[in-house]
């Protein structure tokens, strides 16, 4: 994580604020601080790319990439404001958004990010699949 999120990024530091934070963060401020919830939206988006855990059909160009971790992005934002006691400004979510968005392109953009990233699981994927074709049997039909 520390390729793409080191531990003084804005990102990372967010996530930290939350998770040990997680009984009064949202009640500091009388309304969400949007920042906070971006960057741990952000944080969290590549957090869960990289577990793979739930990915099922892989991104084939930075486009798609960036789809992908835009909306683990969002379910994470939503999942924040969900459990929140304390309620957004008018337009905070587009905000929030819109810093998300912000934050994974220039995490795609620095160094070779985007095609570390694409690569990263299709390795895994292409000697899953080249082993179940290895022992696989062959069934004969007339």
């Amino acid at each position: 994580m520390d390729r793409y999120l080191a531990p003084n990024t804005q990102e990372a530091l967010a996530h930290h604020h939350l998770s040990e934070n997680w009984f009064n963060w949202d009640t500091e401020h009388p309304s969400l601080d949007e920042t906070l919830i971006a960057g741990c939206a952000s944080y969290q988006a590549f957090n869960r790319y990289l577990a793979g855990s739930d990915l099922y059909l892989l991104p084939r160009s930075r486009s798609e990439l960036e789809g992908v971790l835009k909306r683990y992005a969002y379910d994470a934002i939503h999942n924040t404001i969900a459990t929140a006691r304390s309620t957004l400004e008018k337009g905070g979510y587009g905000r929030i958004c819109n810093l998300v968005e912000a934050s994974i392109r220039r995490v795609l953009d620095e160094n070779d990010n985007a095609a570390h990233l694409l690569d990263l699981h299709r390795s895994r994927s292409n000697s899953s699949s080249n082993d179940m074709n290895a022992t696989s049997p062959c069934i004969k039909i007339k």
